[in-house]
This record gives C-alpha cells, structure tokens and sequence, in this order.
C-alpha cells in the first residue's frame, strides 16, 4: 500500500510538471512578447525615418538660414547706429558753426572781461603805453575762443569769423563801429573754463596787467547774443 500511494504522487507530479511545461511551451511559441512585423510595416518604417531625417536637416538648414539673418540684421542695426550717431555729430556741428558765424541766437552762462586804460599816468610817460589797444583786446577774444567760447561780443557788438577790430585813436573800431573804452568783452560759454584760462599764471591776465591795462573778469550766470543783423538764418 505504501508503494502504490508513492507511485500515485509521483504520477500525479509528474502530470503536473508536464502540464506546466506544456502550456509553458504554448504560451511562448503563441505569444513570446516579440510582434511579427511585416515587410510592408519595415518600408513605412523606414520610409518615415527617411522622412524624418530628411524634416531633421531642412530644419538645420533654416536655423542656419535665421542664424545668418539674426546676423546680418544685427551689422545692420549696429551700422545704422553709427550713421545715426555721425548724423547727430553732424548737426551738432552745423549748430556750433552757426553760433559761431551768428546765424542763430545763443544763451547761456559765460564771462565779462572788461579792459580799461590806467587810471594813472606818470609824467613824462607815453601814454599810448597805458591805454588799451587792439592787440589786447585780440588776446582775450583768441584766448576765449581757444577755451570753448561759442559766442563773443564787444560792447554789446557780436562779431563773426569775418569781424576785424582796429584801433583808432583812443577808440577800437569794430566792423566799422566804434567803441570807447572801457571795453566789455562778454563770452559765452562754460564759465568755470573761461575764467580760469585767463588766471593761467603768465597767461593773458598777467600780460595785459603787465602793459597797465586795467582788467576785471565776472562770471554770469546768463548771456543772451541775437543773431548778426544781415546774417542769413536759414
């Protein structure tokens, strides 16, 4: 009876093991998880590859193409900048040149020298060596015009690129006017500048202190020119 009931598990196992080696088997030659593809299914596979490849490098080339662009719009823009920068440097060129030949009206701080003759002469003495002559108003508007001056007057009187000034006797001529002295030299410009390159130790104050002329320099806050009277505006 022992030996019989051994051999009835033993059968009974070993159907088991071969019904799950069998179906085992079933399962992995049905359905082994790896799907047949067709041939058709490869040739769509690797036509669409194809075309994706193809989509891949015309997307490289439109890069390079908008890379390039980006390029050449940014030299453009930084082109234009300069001309824009030079066209701005332009008119404020012919701005100052015109301040400078009195086509236009000009406004701003400055300073006012005024040369006197001395107040005293010794006797027995030229007194041509103690009074102002053109030479020394010659320095002043050269010296101011050197330091920044945009604008200069005499008396009131605007003069130009084209102006002459002479002396005439104890009178300075002026574009055919005269003037009596003192003689008010007013400026336009940065008025810190101005006042101090005529302080210039040995400079334009000492020589005309030096011939005995009489100098006194203010600053001013605010200078007014016109325009020259038959100067065009336009």
């Amino acid at each position: 009876m022992k030996i019989r009931g051994k051999h009835v598990i033993l059968s009974f196992v070993s159907l088991v093991i071969g019904f799950l080696i069998a179906f085992s088997y079933h399962v992995t030659t049905s359905n082994d998880g790896t799907p047949r593809i067709t041939d058709k299914q490869w040739e769509r596979d690797f036509r669409y590859r194809e075309q994706l490849i193809a989509l891949e490098e015309k997307n490289r080339e439109l890069f390079n193409t908008i890379k390039e662009k980006q390029d050449e719009v940014r030299e453009y823009e930084e082109e234009l900048a300069k001309q824009e920068g030079i066209y701005f440097n332009l008119v404020e060129d012919v701005e100052k040149y015109r301040m400078f030949v009195g086509e236009i009206d000009v406004q701003g701080e400055g300073i006012e020298v005024t040369l006197s003759d001395a107040e005293y002469v010794p006797d027995e003495e030229n007194v041509n060596n103690y009074i102002v002559h053109e030479g020394h108003v010659f320095k002043v508007i050269n010296e101011l015009l050197i330091s920044g001056a945009s604008a200069i007057a005499i008396n009131g009187q605007r003069i130009s690129r084209n102006s002459y000034i002479l002396c005439n006797g104890p009178v300075i001529e002026v574009d055919g006017n005269q003037h009596a002295e003192p003689f008010v030299i007013t400026a336009i410009g940065e008025a810190n500048t101005l006042y101090e390159s005529l302080y210039i130790i040995g400079g334009i104050y000492d020589q005309l202190v030096s011939d005995n002329i009489f100098v006194n320099i203010d600053k001013k806050e605010n200078i007014m020119f016109e325009p020259l009277l038959g100067v065009s505006t336009q």
